[in-house]
């Protein structure tokens, strides 16, 4: 289903040594205990003794607003480089539960692959044994939605996890541990019941599924207590499709109202089963479209299911709501649309609080991919007229396709409310070109950790290969960089940093990088003498989207030390690279570790 986002740790002066600062080094490594135990009411969390139910969230929003507005606890749902996350949660006195991103069935990770089992149980146990002393963690999240989404579930995937549940436990007694999983369908409750008895915990990614979600999960017998590591919104995969096959998007009004119902449904009303709840997402998230997930827009202003979680959290309603978006229609058809014509558009949005708001409209060519991130761009020859009123006309682009016309409504007090139409426009499709790129175009740096491609294309023995993107080992620039592992002795494996996620061809994507001359990284190798290929343009011509050029470095030997690579780019046609970069390497006859960093496009 879904899916991967800080202050300064203060230390007492060195006055003195010895006693003093072992002291104060014992107290900032000194764990709280988090229990699991089960009383005649049930299930319960106690931490620090206390009993605990978690009011969380997920995302990179604010951990200050989040605490504002009655949050106890974040989730994150990989450890790489959480070290700034849990500082800042400690001095906000907030929870984590440190998801440790495992190998996924549905990426190629194979979990009947002994040494790539055996290399994922080094890589738990190194986090484990860094983290289990830190106070803000809550407990263990091992793995998320790891056996993917299907109704035949693998026997394996649960062993592996339990042995790494049986590790946890021996390494780090003072926290639980916990495994994700999509919903409930399937084995997969009944086979975490009888596979691992080592999680004591099972964590549920719950969308439009959540208000009966506690029923469901009651009809089994559970043996275990939940806690609903994911919900919100209906998913775009079960919301209604309009008459041209296009999902339904609710308005940031009907979401904070589903929020609310799910919660009192499954969540509080089932204290003594569920342990609490990770509200999704804690902050923006262009997913399906540009407003689906995010609880917040990318100004961050509040939306209505921030007001509802705090709510639910705190008992008490913000002081100033977000507005109210009642309605938004077209007057008159929404497919059959002739490309230039006009159409008519009217929102109808009320304050709570009794404050002026105002209204924008915008238009923006729809995905078409509603399964994963996707380009939700302004169209690009429509105008609007009269759009900061609730009453619009909008003047449509002249090609053919589907487009999304949002009205956004804002008051003077950092809240909002969004809601959009789709509209299907008849003409000829535009030949799709991808946004200009500002120079120099960084895929990764110090600054730039999620950058516009994504390490989503996994190659070859995909099972075999570890992906680091927060590595703190010898970083070139900064305080991190890119650690890759592969452990099979033979067959070959390789990784494609892609636009958007899993691009090999079939989606609108990729930038234009006109200008650039150089494709510039730097890397290392663990050992020294690991040979491995880089380059960026793997799609071809013979896809619908495909790379404009490519290039590549073959063959080469890393080094121990940091050393400067380019790929020329002189020549090329850089109007849209799908592929921003890549690597592969056959299998050496032993595990192969390297390093990357600084990857960019430079004039």
């Amino acid at each position: 289903m879904r899916a991967s986002r800080r202050t300064v740790q203060l230390f007492m002066p060195l006055l003195c040594v010895g006693a003093l600062s072992v002291s104060a080094a014992a107290a900032r490594a000194a764990a709280i205990k988090t229990q699991l135990v089960k009383t005649a009411g049930g299930w319960q969390l106690l931490r620090n003794g206390q009993p605990y139910f978690i009011k969380g969230a997920g995302g990179t929003g604010s951990m200050t607003q989040l605490k504002k507005d009655g949050g106890n606890s974040v989730r994150t749902w990989g450890a790489d480089g959480i070290g700034p996350q849990l500082k800042e949660a400690q001095k906000l006195g907030l929870s984590v539960t440190v998801g440790i991103w495992l190998g996924q069935v549905q990426q190629g990770f194979n979990y009947n692959n002994p040494a790539a089992v055996k290399a994922q149980y080094e890589t738990v146990k190194r986090v484990i044994l860094k983290y289990r002393n830190n106070p803000a963690v809550l407990m263990w999240g091992l793995g998320n939605e790891t056996d993917g989404y299907g109704a035949k579930d693998n026997p394996a995937v649960w062993k592996a996890i339990n042995q790494l549940g049986a590790m946890c436990h021996k390494l780090d007694p003072n926290h639980p541990t916990m495994t994700v999983i999509a919903e409930i369908g399937g084995d997969r409750v009944q086979l975490i019941n009888k596979l691992c008895p080592a999680i004591d915990i099972i964590g549920i990614n719950s969308y439009g599924g959540l208000v009966s979600l506690a029923s469901r999960y009651r009809a089994m017998h559970p043996v275990k207590p939940y806690v609903v590591t994911e919900f919100g919104p209906p998913g775009q995969w079960e919301s209604p499709k309009n008459s041209f096959g296009v999902p339904v998007e609710l308005t940031s009004t009907a979401k904070a109202a589903f929020y609310k119902k799910g919660y009192e449904a499954s969540i509080i009303s089932q204290k003594g089963l569920c342990l609490g709840s990770y509200a999704f997402n804690w902050g923006y998230k262009n997913e399906a479209t540009a407003t689906w997930y995010g609880m917040f827009l990318p100004d961050g202003r509040r939306l209505g299911p921030v007001n509802a979680m705090t709510k639910l959290w705190s008992g008490h309603s913000p002081k100033i709501l977000c507005p109210d978006l009642t309605s938004i229609e077209v007057l008159g058809p929404t497919s059959g649309l002739k490309g230039g014509s006009t159409i008519h558009a009217q929102a109808v949005a009320t304050d709570p609080s009794g404050k002026k708001i105002h209204y924008k409209w915008v238009l923006r060519s729809d995905s078409g991919n509603y399964a994963i991130t996707g380009y939700t761009p302004k169209a690009g020859n429509a105008g609007a007229v009269n759009s900061k009123t609730g009453d619009v006309t909008v003047r449509l682009p002249k090609y053919g396709g589907i487009y999304r016309l949002y009205s956004y409504v804002y008051d003077n007090h950092k809240n909002a409310a969004v809601g959009n139409i789709p509209l299907k426009v008849a003409g000829p499709k535009m030949a799709f070109k991808a946004p200009h790129a500002k120079l120099p175009f960084v895929l990764y740096g110090p600054k730039v950790t999620n950058g516009p491609y994504t390490a989503s294309g996994w190659m070859g023995d995909a099972g075999a290969m570890h992906l680091d993107l927060a590595c703190h080992t010898r970083p070139h620039d900064g305080k991190r960089c890119i650690k890759i592992s592969y452990t099979a002795k033979g067959n070959w494996g390789g990784m494609v940093w892609q636009s958007p996620v899993n691009n090999w061809g079939k989606l609108k994507g990729g930038y234009n990088i006109t200008g650039a001359k150089t494709l510039s990284f730097w890397a290392r190798g663990k050992a020294g003498g690991e040979v491995v290929n880089f380059g960026y343009g793997l799609v071809g011509r013979g896809q619908r989207y495909y790379d404009t050029s490519k290039g590549s470095l073959k063959a080469v030997t890393l080094h121990k030390k940091w050393t400067h690579y380019t790929i020329s780019l002189k020549g090329k046609s850089l109007r849209r690279i799908i592929s921003g970069f890549y690597f592969t390497l056959a299998g050496q006859g032993k595990p192969v570790t390297f390093y990357l960093d600084d990857i960019q496009y430079q004039k």
